[in-house]
């Protein structure tokens, strides 16, 4: 007698268990699953930042911008050895060839000089950094131009030749009259190549993001010859100075603002893929032993009291340890609660932290039992 009542209150507990799980359900709210950092692939100061947390993003969007070095030619010439790529290290190519490239200047000649030849006067002994002078060539006088003094030296200065035509090594006579008189004269010279000029990059270097010159290429003073960013490129591939959304989603932070500066590997932003949107919801402890992980559930919007459309989903996580109440909660019940997520497939009516119902599926009927052998 006392078996039979206890198989019958075994299998009134097992019916009014599956009864309850049917009945039961619980309100629950939208909330992220993951996030995803978005990081600085090069080193600079940040853009235009239009986006705020809460905004909506789809891959491929452009989230930020971020700043490059721009820099322009010192000279007006040519292009020559031009030795760095776009994603080169400004560091490793400058090591090598003393500068990422060179420009043969317009003004071809130079002059070096020194004082032999000059008029005796103290005053002619006396040479001044940029200041302007005149040439002849000391032949027969057929080949006249003008210069300006660029450097001084222990031996005597150099000139550089900025109008007239000359033959290399040919000897100049310089003075300081536009008439040449012998009381105006200088020195004496011979004419030669002027020398590449080095292109210096701005800040510290970092690596090439953009190229927008070709070897060969004749460029004017201060016209933009390549763009820089902070930083060693991975790969040494250069892509824009734009960062691209990895997913679709939603903003979850805006940790860089406009004008801030960031070095590679600093988080720009962090985004909620809508993939990985979950219903958090709240379950008491009478009730743990009703849900288990991967068990199916059905949910529905709060507000659609028509019910038009409901999600399917199942558990994928159930809390172990107890939810505290806050301290200004008020302490209604003694029982404790535990917190339970269930994935689902959002859509775009789907927005964090919409109110959700969430309904227990029976799954029973999906499963058959083996035959016994």
């Amino acid at each position: 007698m006392k078996k039979l009542f206890a198989m019958l209150m075994v299998l009134a507990l097992v019916l009014g268990s599956a009864a309850m799980a049917e009945e039961l359900s619980y309100d629950g709210q939208v909330v992220a699953g993951e996030t995803v950092p978005v990081a600085a692939p090069f080193g600079g100061r940040m853009g235009e930042v239009k986006l705020r947390a809460g905004d909506p993003v789809a891959a491929g969007d452009t989230l930020a911008e971020i700043k490059t070095t721009l820099n322009y030619a010192p000279v007006e010439g040519t292009v020559t050895g031009l030795y760095v790529a776009e994603g080169d290290s400004v560091a490793d190519v400058k090591t090598r060839y003393g500068a990422v490239m060179y420009i043969e200047p317009t003004r071809k000649y130079k002059v070096e000089a020194t004082s032999e030849k000059a008029f005796n006067s103290s005053e002619n002994y006396f040479i001044h950094l940029g200041e302007r002078v005149y040439l002849t060539c000391a032949s027969d006088g057929t080949h006249e131009g003008t210069g300006v003094v660029t450097a001084l030296t222990e031996t005597g200065y150099t000139v550089e030749v900025t109008g007239g035509e000359f033959y290399l090594t040919e000897k100049v006579y310089i003075y300081r009259n536009e008439k040449r008189t012998k009381e105006s004269r200088i020195g004496t010279g011979k004419v030669k190549r002027s020398d590449p000029v080095k292109v210096e990059t701005q800040g510290e270097g970092g690596s090439v993001l953009k190229l927008h010159v070709a070897n060969g290429d004749f460029v004017e003073r201060g016209e933009l010859l390549f763009e820089t960013v902070d930083g060693i490129l991975d790969g040494y591939y250069a892509p824009d100075n734009t960062i691209k959304s990895p997913v679709d989603g939603v903003i979850y932070s805006v940790d860089k603002k406009p004008g801030e500066t960031a070095a590679k590997g600093d988080t720009l932003m962090q985004l909620i893929p809508s993939k990985s949107f979950q219903v958090e919801f709240d379950v008491q402890e009478a009730d743990l032993f009703l849900l288990k992980v991967g068990q199916p559930v059905t949910m529905e919007l709060y507000w659609d009291n028509a019910a038009e459309k409901t999600y399917k989903g199942e558990i994928v996580a159930i809390s172990h340890m107890n939810v505290e109440p806050a301290a200004n909660a008020e302490q209604t019940s003694t029982k404790k609660i535990y917190k339970a997520y269930a994935s689902f497939e959002a859509d775009d009516r789907i927005r964090l932290g919409m109110s959700m119902q969430i309904y227990l599926t029976d799954n029973t009927e999906d499963k058959t039992e083996e035959p016994e052998e």
